[in-house]
């Protein structure tokens, strides 16, 4: 916002007001909804290993030749022998053996909780959006 029109008393306060808008409402906005983005990265990976339990188990896969990737988009090929069990990321960087009906329980109530916590974000990503606009009004409307 161009401040040269205001009155060399009012300068400080436009510009403290922009200041906080610029130094503090956007950037805690920006990581808000980061975070809620990563919550949704996460969902989709458990949403694909939901998809690949129930593949295993409409086509009753005892054991499984597939492709694992080992990042950045670099494939190697994969034996599983015994398609029963499978490790399930947890969080923290934890993996934990399963079996498909403990896993796809598992994935069920993780994703309820990443939706809960995703809806956090988008109220508090909403308030802080509410506060922007609050203060932007407030710079345009009570300064004359």
């Amino acid at each position: 916002m161009d401040i040269s029109g205001y009155s060399a008393e009012l300068k400080p306060a436009v510009q403290k007001y922009e200041d906080f808008i610029r130094n503090k409402l956007e950037p805690d906005l920006t990581l808000v909804i980061e975070a809620r983005d990563a919550l949704y990265t996460q969902m989709s990976e458990y949403l694909k290993l939901k998809t690949h339990i129930d593949t295993i188990r409409s086509q009753k896969l005892d054991e499984l030749e597939t492709k694992v990737d080992l990042g950045s988009n670099f494939y190697a090929k994969a034996f599983v022998p015994d398609t029963s069990h499978i490790f399930v990321s947890v969080g923290f960087g934890f993996h934990l053996e399963m079996t498909l009906d403990e896993a796809d329980k598992f994935i069920d109530q993780k994703i309820a909780h990443m939706e809960k916590t995703a809806e956090k974000h988008t109220e508090e990503a909403n308030q802080i959006r509410a506060k922007i606009k609050m203060v932007s009004v407030d710079i345009y409307t009570s300064i004359p």
